[in-house]
């Protein structure tokens, strides 16, 4: 028996269908994907099915009894509650037993009151019998992992931050029925690989809609589309999904351009002459109608956005040098001597969890900030086009069109001038969208139009914050391969794991205590290089071990040992050796570097990434051998 079914449901907004009569059952135990464009009504789904709007016409039924929990796509809570008490507030009755424990906790630690400690000893009573004692650890747990401070003030946080309390609220309430909507946007690397394994270990069933592709790839067991109001379910995992759904495109394009053919001939036949007009069959004139009909409500499916760079004179060689940076914000520790060059042509992915200074580092090399310690040199002839994640750069007061060009109504994109309604026509925005206000657009609508304004600027430096959240898959793939021929410099931060594998060649990794590394190639090539923590020691020594312990130090330096013939002329070789592995590092980077090499196949891609790796580590041994003679 289903948990969820949707029997002929129907649902429009004015004159655009979201829903044409859609049938659909989810059963315990399944993870659904739902899929679709920007604003063809996924989250109205999940709304439907949440019960916080109803359908126009069919049933939208939901197992009696079974408690459903929903993560909203847009956030806005301006509560004088603390994170804690929100997400606490997911569980009903033992939510508000934990709130209020902890209200009159902290009245007891600030008065000592009689009645309040008398009213903390009932309470504790309640919530044993409760089994309150487990379900505050599992608040505790979710809060910790999703890196929330649950006595800050839910009013006090950012948009992104709200999202990550109200999604620890629909965890901590272990629903039947999990509906979340967009879940890792704004979501670090870290927290997204938790909530992967956390929702891979889901006993009920789960409802999700996701533009992260490799999310999709892990979780779901069932994929559903919304296109054109019509909802398909594909059995099978995500790539099954866009093999077949790509099998069936190519199969409607043809029966479409068969149906147009015949329309245009009967068109023809229809306005013959007198004599023909006289003769014709009215069954076939009666057919004709019908076929108008038909084409008349047949909706086409968009086309897909066309984006384009608008390319500037190349930069110079050199884009950015920093030496030694160190920066700080009061006592927190940001970034530590930071020593990296960056060339032209480079593709760089920034790495890191939310607030460890990934848009940080991109303002002291932009220079936004000045370093505390070290220098940041930039190159000559930089075009900047900077994409900024709050989308700061939009005004929400003024129009689409206006964001795009102010006053005027051309654009000039490659040295051509073009109207802005068909410059923004490639972006997805149809007409009658040109002068609404920024602020009625959904979020993967201001997403575009931010990539709109961006890339109607020339640029040879792109540098793209967090690009990803809110857009679709087919939007998202289209820019992944434009941002992977653009032949200038890349700086990208981004938790789109697919994304950075497919477009950057190496990546800048925050690794905590303000210690930044790089490392060749994306997402997947940085967790195979990536050091392992060191293990933790078998024994510690007691202060007697270490009193009795010889004082190795000074004995070695009391007696220095001598170097063996053999190991004198190997630490004599060694700085030839040595330069021989620093040039062909910088070659095989070089070549990395280049962007004629994604054109090549991927074999010779692997093949040059799997000749740095040894040829660094050959190089690292050597260094460490070199040190180890040099102390003899």
């Amino acid at each position: 028996m289903p948990l969820l079914r949707l029997d002929k449901a129907s649902l429009a907004y004015g004159l655009r269908p979201l829903l044409r009569e859609t049938n659909l059952e989810v059963f315990r135990g399944e993870r659904v994907c739902l899929i679709g464009r920007n604003g063809e009504g996924k989250s109205s789904l999940l709304r439907l099915v949440s019960a916080e709007i109803q359908p126009d016409e069919g049933v939208v039924w939901v197992r009696p009894g079974i408690k459903v929990a929903r993560l909203a796509q847009e956030v806005a809570l301006d509560s004088p509650e603390s994170v804690f008490d929100v997400v606490a507030g997911g569980l009903p009755r033992v939510g508000a037993l934990l709130v209020h424990y902890h209200d009159v906790a902290q009245r007891v630690a600030a008065t000592h009151a009689e009645a309040d400690l008398k009213r903390l000893s009932e309470l504790q009573q309640e919530l044993e019998a409760l089994d309150g004692w487990r379900i505050e650890q599992r608040v505790e747990t979710v809060l910790s992992r999703l890196s929330l401070d649950g006595a800050a003030p839910i009013q006090s946080l950012s948009g992104g931050w709200r999202r990550r309390a109200l999604l620890a609220r629909a965890l901590v309430s272990e629903p039947d029925l999990l509906l979340l909507d967009e879940p890792t946007n704004h979501l670090d690397v870290e927290a997204i690989t938790w909530l992967e394994e956390t929702l891979l270990e889901w006993p009920n069933a789960l409802l999700f809609v996701s533009h992260d592709r490799a999310f999709v790839r892990r979780l779901a067991t069932r994929i559903i589309e919304l296109d054109r109001g019509n909802l398909t379910s594909w059995p099978g995992n995500y790539d099954e999904y866009v093999e077949r759904k790509a099998q069936q495109l190519e199969v409607e394009a043809q029966h479409n351009a068969l149906f147009d053919k015949k329309l245009a001939q009967e068109e023809v036949w229809i306005r013959k002459g007198v004599e023909a007009r006289r003769t014709r069959n009215e069954g076939r004139v009666r057919a004709l109608y019908a076929l108008r009909e038909e084409r008349r409500q047949r909706l086409d499916r968009s086309g897909p956005a066309q984006l384009q760079l608008q390319e500037a004179e190349s930069s110079g060689q050199l884009v950015f040098e920093a030496e030694h940076v160190t920066h700080r914000f009061g006592d927190k520790l940001v970034i530590r001597d930071l020593s990296v060059r960056v060339m032209r042509g480079d593709r760089i992915g920034i790495i890191g969890p939310n607030g460890a200074g990934k848009s940080t580092l991109i303002r002291l090399l932009l220079g936004e900030l000045e370093p505390q310690e070290g220098r940041v040199r930039q190159g000559t002839r930089l075009q900047v086009a900077y994409y900024d994640q709050q989308r700061e750069q939009l005004d929400p007061t003024r129009s689409v069109m206006e964001n795009v060009s102010g006053t005027s109504e051309t654009v000039v994109i490659n040295g051509q001038p073009r109207h802005v309604s068909g410059y923004l026509r490639d972006f997805l925005f149809a007409p009658e969208r040109l002068h609404s206000p920024v602020s009625m657009l959904s979020g993967g609508e201001r997403n575009r139009l931010l990539l709109a304004r961006l890339f109607a600027q020339p640029a040879n430096l792109l540098v793209l914050d967090e690009p990803t959240n809110d857009l679709d898959v087919e939007t998202l793939e289209l820019l992944e391969q434009l941002v992977a021929d653009f032949p200038g410099t890349l700086l990208l931060v981004s938790h789109d794991r697919a994304f950075l594998d497919n477009v950057v060649t190496s990546t800048l990794v925050f690794e905590g205590m303000g210690q930044v590394r790089e490392y060749v190639g994306g997402y997947t090539d940085w967790l195979r290089q990536r050091r392992p923590a060191p293990p933790p020691p078998t024994k510690t020594a007691t202060p007697a071990s270490v009193a009795r312990a010889p004082d190795t130090t000074e004995t070695a330096a009391a007696k220095p040992r001598k170097r063996s013939f053999k190991d004198q002329r190997e630490l004599d070789q060694l700085p030839g050796r040595i330069e021989g592995l620093e040039a062909e590092v910088e070659q095989l980077q070089s070549r990395l570097n280049d962007p004629a090499i994604h054109k090549k196949p991927r074999s010779e891609f692997a093949e040059t990434l799997t000749r740095l790796e040894a040829v660094s580590t050959e190089l690292e041994r050597c260094y460490e051998r070199w040190q180890e003679l040099e102390s003899q």
